[in-house]
């Protein structure tokens, strides 16, 4: 048997190390993610089968055991009988805490005393790994990082299970699901469901605008009126064009020079935000492109993916020519004017900034620069999808060693009559690193800001023309999409009250990790609390439910700013900050705190927030067959996908129906061969249709009358309204 074993963390990366390293290490063995799960509470306490609300904290820690499912088993089992002859063990898993986790809990449950190697690779080319295994370091100093890792996973079982138990006994009572409670999940639920709260709450209101040429020697431009607080009667405004009309004066002309440095590389969840919004991509499919893009068949052309930083190590400045050489010899790259000499930019406002790393298992993801060389050949075997993501990659990475951006700002005011006028603009001096992004427009520089002044000296004579009011209207926040959902959860701390606390966790990691919060997202559309609107993401009827029976429970149940107080002191494992039971300590305290309010409260008292119904509404119950027909024959038509869950979710097949019906013309009625989606609607269901609508006050539209399964919904929908006096249950699971 071989005296030395390399523990990889699948099959594929196996393979990879293989390639790399043939059998100098010894046999190359993969895991297949977790090969051990936690055991449960009854395995540790037998009087812990029972649901009780209480503390599942056992005296120690959660032992591990086995997982089952895929070939684990034999996979585990080679591990095994290798580790009883090894001397030694090279741990070559992913280069993150999660995958500290995966090798070493293996090591860990056999009680290896052997000697153990770490070996941590950010690409995984064939030149990187064999350099990464001369790298390697004595496995015992990334102890910390293992023991984060161990934290996160005891704290969550704990917590999740304690307050799911405790939730489902106190709240759920004679309900014959259970009310999932996650200390990531639910609080991601809870900004989702206060953002639509807010929108459906938010009211509407009217204030006006004076804009106004202004015409100077050089030319003209616009000027707006800049009073401090919004003008909300017209009556004013009225009053400021008739005072203005006509009025020549002097100027105040103030012109600043301003630069400003490139945005730093991307890590996993800008990447997210950015596809989301540019491609319309969910946040789980930016994560699966980049992951081929760094360890595919033939690619490997980008970093370890799972980035939590957007900072890069100050050792590799020197790979920075060698980069740019290679993104250049491609067609694509090659018109970027990237300096002979590029621009370095060292510490916190730079990208290169060795203490930004602290606490972070790996750098922002970049080319590969052991594959650079390579990329005219590899680029066309890349899907459309990947070369988009690889282009966003590329561009953010030439873009950090090009020049600053260098403008002119010139503010223009004149106060005809005691009211301020105001215009701004740019006037570009040297475009540096946003020749990258040649058709990106930053936020500020749109509207009025985005106009070009002509030149003017500061007393120079102005003359208003053509004074017009402008009626404009407050509007809600916007519904997050997939990438801005992931962003707030990484800025977790804005939904803090305290200011103090506020700037202390600005410097955090949000709530979840990168390689976890796609999966918790996907996890909430899955059991059918959030569901997608176009590249909306709103929740459901009974993911509102959920929402308000905990708030109502205890605030902290569903706030973000609690769990992202946790996720500090989780982190702070990592850098020795907190130790790692003292961590897990400081989870329970909390768990326990609200298992104590839960228990003292009158469950009596404890009831959905007004319009929810948790034991009623529709969203837990099935659609009706001929909801699904007409939805999957609107999804045929359009050539769509329906929602995750809208065969067994009323609720969400609801909403994609609500969505896009009334957006097919003719409505259901196009479908020539769909049976109930093209016949009429019969008799009984128009009756049925007709009390309801003189009942609820509600107009059958002609959507609605098109076709037999268009009335059907139309029915559903409206009637479903009306408080049922004997609502069905609805099993929200976790």
């Amino acid at each position: 048997m071989a005296d030395q074993i390399v523990i990889t963390e699948k099959t594929s990366q196996a393979k990879d190390v293989r390639a790399a390293i043939g059998s100098r290490y010894g046999v190359v063995l993969p895991a297949e993610g977790h090969l051990f799960d936690l055991l449960e509470p009854q395995d540790v306490v037998p009087g812990w089968k029972r649901w009780t609300p209480i503390l599942l904290r056992p005296q120690e820690l959660y032992g591990t055991r086995p997982a089952k499912g895929g070939n684990k088993a034999a996979k585990l089992k080679a591990i095994r009988e290798a580790l009883r002859t090894a001397k030694r063990v090279w741990l070559a898993t992913d280069c993150d805490r999660e995958g500290q986790l995966i090798g070493q809990e293996i090591l860990e449950h056999y009680k290896y005393r052997g000697e153990v190697m770490r070996v941590l690779f950010t690409a995984q080319d064939t030149q990187t790994i064999r350099q990464s295994f001369d790298r390697a370091k004595p496995n015992s100093d990334y102890a910390r990082l293992y023991a984060a890792a161990v934290a996160r996973r005891q704290a969550d079982q704990i917590y999740n299970l304690s307050l799911t138990r405790t939730a489902t006994v106190i709240l759920g009572r004679g309900a014959r699901g259970v009310i999932g409670v996650g200390r990531v999940k639910t609080p991601t639920l809870a900004i989702v469901c206060r953002r639509e709260l807010e929108i459906r709450n938010f009211v509407p209101v009217t204030y006006f605008e004076v804009v106004a040429t202004a015409m100077v020697e050089g030319g003209e431009f616009k000027m707006r009126y800049a009073p401090r607080e919004r003008i909300l009667k017209r009556e004013i405004v009225e009053s400021v064009v008739a005072a203005i009309r006509d009025f020549e004066g002097p100027l105040g002309v103030r012109v600043e020079g301003k630069r400003q440095g490139p945005p730093k590389p991307h890590d996993l969840p800008s990447l997210q935000k950015l596809c989301a919004s540019r491609f319309g991509w969910a946040a789980a499919k930016t994560l699966e492109i980049a992951q081929e893009l760094y360890d595919g068949q033939g690619k490997k052309i980008i970093t370890y993916p799972r980035a939590e930083v957007r900072y890069l190590p100050e050792t590799l400045i020197g790979d920075v020519p060698k980069i740019v050489a290679g993104l250049q010899a491609g067609r694509s790259f090659s018109t970027i004017p990237v300096p002979a000499v590029p621009v370095i930019r060292k510490g916190k406002s730079g990208s290169f900034y060795d203490k930004g790393l602290e606490g972070a298992s790996h750098h922002a993801v970049i080319p590969n620069v052991n594959t650079i060389e390579k990329l005219r050949d590899v680029w066309p075997r890349l899907s459309s999808d990947e070369k988009k993501l690889f282009d966003v990659i590329a561009r953010a990475y030439l873009a950090t060693v090009m020049p600053d951006f260098r403008y002119r700002q010139t503010t223009a005011t004149l106060d005809p009559g005691g009211f301020p006028f105001k215009a701004t603009g740019r006037q570009h001096v040297d475009i540096g690193w946003r020749a990258a992004f040649p058709e990106w427009q930053p936020a500020d520089e749109k509207g009025d800001d985005a106009q070009l002044l002509p030149q003017m000296q500061n007393g120079e004579a102005a003359r208003l023309r053509n004074p017009a009011i402008e009626d404009k209207e407050t509007r809600p926040p916007p519904r997050y999409n997939e990438g801005t959902l992931i962003e707030a959860m990484q800025q977790a701390w804005r939904f803090i009250d305290d200011e103090v606390l506020r700037d202390r966790l600005k410097e955090a990691k949000g709530i979840g990790t990168p390689a976890t919060r796609a999966e918790i997202i996907g996890g909430l559309k899955r059991q059918g609390f959030l569901v997608v609107q176009g590249k909306n993401i709103v929740p459901t009827d009974t993911g509102l439910s959920l929402f308000g029976v905990l708030l109502q429970a205890d605030p902290a149940l569903v706030d973000p700013g609690v769990t992202a107080q946790l996720e500090c002191l989780l982190d702070d494992v990592v850098v020795g900050k907190q130790e790692m039971v003292g961590a897990i300590d400081a989870v329970c305290d909390v768990a326990q705190r609200i298992i104590g309010k839960l228990v003292e409260g009158s469950p009596a008292g404890v009831s959905p927030l007004p319009g929810f119904v948790l034991d009623g509404g529709g969203g837990g119950r099935p659609p009706t067959p001929e909801m699904k027909r007409f939805a999957d024959s609107i999804a045929r038509q359009k050539g769509i996908k329906p929602p995750t869950g809208y065969t067994k979710s009323a609720s969400v097949c609801r909403t994609f129906l609500e969505q896009h019906a009334s957006k097919t013309a003719e409505g259901a009625g196009e479908d020539k061969g769909s049976g109930s989606e093209t016949r009429p609607p019969s008799p009984a269901q128009l009756s049925f249709a007709e009390r309801i609508s003189r009942e609820q006050g509600v107009v059958i539209t002609d959507v609605a009358r098109a076709s037999s399964s268009a009335i059907s919904v139309w029915i559903y929908k409206n009637q479903s309204s009306k408080p049922d006096k004997n609502p069905r249950k609805i099993v929200v699971k976790n």
